[in-house]
């Protein structure tokens, strides 16, 4: 059955994952569609293991391929790190073991393996934390790539692309990503996908233009048909008029002219107009990103997230492992700090030998520091990781989803005992390691001038914070758009954070999404907040409009939309005063 026609300027919506306008024809990757699945005999079941793992095999060949010529081209020599996370999938026991397990049932290879690839999917889907959800692509690349070697399917490849296109494909793994020659590939689409997957994150750094999520588009799309897509708003236009096509080169134009003026900031101090000073930070997962953070222009770490160190074990990470982590990420940012977040996770999801009951509401279940709380020894060893770590670099210590002062004393007294231990023990860390927490609760917020007593800083999770606030789960789509940053109740909260960490001498910084919003620099600005910190990708952009306005441009903004009634009303009257503040960052083209 063909596909239908495709009318003029058909607008399909996307997430825009990394920013551009790309122009071009459609190069429509086919991938393997069905997965062949029977029952075997018994006399079947070894031949099937060594076809498995043969298709083991011949991935980790593959992969490794790609990784010697990844590793000969600087501007993904950093990204490395991907390539070995699919080789360290390859041989999990929790792949490996579950098929073979499987196998043994009298399933064929492909069934065996399509059932496990389910089962650990389901294991992601349930995870809290955006970013950590998003890994499971990486199993889904693993998988997708062992299920073409076992039915001996050679895939269309990047490589067959002779003239520039923009490429469409159900989905890209990172793999793929990497091999995307940047004067051949005007940008991609891909029905799968999500901001923070890996792919998103190579598309990112490669400057190639990309539209993820799109579900359904390579149902729709054709070989050579004319498109657009636009990376910064998730917008793509399928056989464009000439009116669009004139309009989105002057877009593409304009992109391309304030990329080359970006590059001028990341260097420049992050101050404002009247020097008041905005320290920028990076949110990390993994230690080789470090680099790639300080080209940004990123001054340490605002958030380093431990919880990818925990992922696809059988057992959570030895002391040992966590301080070689902990203390590589101090010593690569030094002199500036490291702000190490503890486990931020549900025991069920990432801690096998912790015993704990299904929930109904995990987001308000047994997680983060209430973990940690519970199983003490699993905190402990964390700590003292974390601690050790202290005596090689500038180390900070922050604890996630306190909700009163008893939770945030009892950790410290727990932390005094790990350092008492340590003392005894005779090796070194920095008595004076700076103690923080994330707020991201309401009663955080309600009862901030009792919190700053009891510690050094506080950092603002305003992605937890906004659901919490507003009781809204972003991920379900009958009331994500109820999830507003510029909330009226959202604004009063941050600014009763901010008042009374500053009336405390505390420094308040915010690690969410909301930071890094080129839009909302204004507001953080005249909440007061010390620090902001977010992928560093975002770094330059977010440094631009800094050095482009006033702290009292901001104080006067944030001064007239608490006076206003609807988040609505907050973001049109911010985009209006940023239009007149800043006609070149904030016109027509969205940066």
């Amino acid at each position: 059955m063909g596909k239908t026609e495709v009318q003029q300027d058909t607008y399909l919506v996307g997430l825009g994952v990394s920013p551009g306008v790309g122009i071009g024809r459609i190069c429509l990757l086919n991938r393997l569609s069905h997965i062949a699945e029977w029952q075997i005999d018994e006399s079947e079941i070894e031949g099937e293991v060594l076809r498995f793992r043969k298709a083991l095999v011949d991935a980790g060949v593959a992969l490794r391929g790609v990784k010697q010529k990844v590793a000969s081209q600087p501007h993904l020599r950093e990204h490395i790190y991907i390539l070995d996370t699919h080789l360290l999938i390859l041989e999990d026991e929790l792949l490996t073991g579950r098929t073979e397990e499987l196998i043994r049932q009298k399933n064929n290879a492909e069934s065996a393996l399509g059932q496990t690839l389910k089962q650990l999917r389901t294991m992601f889907e349930n995870i809290e934390d955006e970013y950590l959800r998003e890994r499971s692509s990486d199993l889904d690349a693993v998988g997708q790539r062992l299920q073409r070697i076992l039915a001996g399917v050679t895939d269309s490849t990047l490589d067959e692309i002779k003239e520039t296109a923009l490429v469409a494909a159900h989905d890209l793994s990172p793999a793929d990503t990497m091999q995307l020659d940047r004067d051949k590939v005007v940008g991609f689409i891909t029905d799968r996908g999500g901001k923070t997957s890996h792919t998103a994150i190579l598309a990112r750094s490669l400057g190639i233009p990309a539209v993820v999520g799109l579900e359904s588009a390579t149902a729709i799309v054709q070989n050579e048909m004319p498109a657009i897509i636009d990376g910064t708003t998730g917008v793509v236009i399928l056989n464009p008029s000439e009116e669009t096509f004139r309009e989105y080169l002057k877009r593409k134009l304009a992109f391309e002219y304030l990329e080359k003026e970006l590059s001028s900031y990341r260097d420049l101090p992050a101050e404002t107009r009247d020097k008041v000073k905005v320290t920028l930070r990076a949110n990390l997962e993994i230690v080789s990103e470090v680099p790639a953070a300080q080209k940004d222009g990123a001054v340490g770490v605002g958030l380093y997230r431990t919880e990818f160190l925990y992922m696809n074990r059988t057992q959570p990470p030895s002391e040992e492992e966590q301080f070689a982590a902990y203390s590589e990420i101090a010593q690569g940012v030094a002199p500036h700090p490291v702000t190490i977040r503890t486990l931020d996770v549900g025991g069920d999801k990432f801690v096998p030998d912790v015993s704990l009951e299904q929930e109904d509401n995990p987001a308000m279940g047994l997680r983060a520091i209430r973990l940690s709380l519970r199983e003490v020894d699993l905190f402990k060893v964390q700590l003292r990781a974390i601690l050790r770590a202290s005596a090689l670099g500038n180390v900070r210590i922050m604890f996630p989803m306190i909700s009163g002062v008893a939770e945030i004393r009892t950790c410290k007294r727990i932390l005094r005992t790990v350092k008492s231990e340590l003392t005894q023990e005779k090796i070194p860390f920095d008595p004076q390691l700076q103690i923080g927490i994330m707020i991201e609760t309401p009663s955080a917020v309600m009862i901030a001038s009792l919190l700053a007593k009891e510690v050094d800083f506080f950092s603002i999770g305003t992605n937890d914070l906004i659901q919490y606030c507003l009781a809204v789960d972003r991920g379900n789509e009958h009331v994500a758009y109820l999830y507003e940053p510029l909330h009226p109740a959202i604004l009063t909260a941050l600014k009763m954070v901010c008042d009374a960490a500053h009336a405390n001498g505390v420094a308040v910084s915010m690690c969410g999404e909301m930071a890094a919003e080129p839009l909302y620099v204004p507001v953080l600005l005249g909440l007061g907040l010390d620090e902001l910190s977010m992928n560093h990708a975002c770094l330059p952009r977010v440094k631009r409009v800094l050095r482009n306005l006033k702290q009292t441009d901001g104080e006067a903004i944030l001064l007239e939309i608490m006076q206003l009634s609807t988040g609505k009303e907050v973001a049109a009257y911010l985009d209006r005063e940023m239009r007149k503040l800043l006609p070149d960052l904030f016109g027509d083209f969205v940066i």
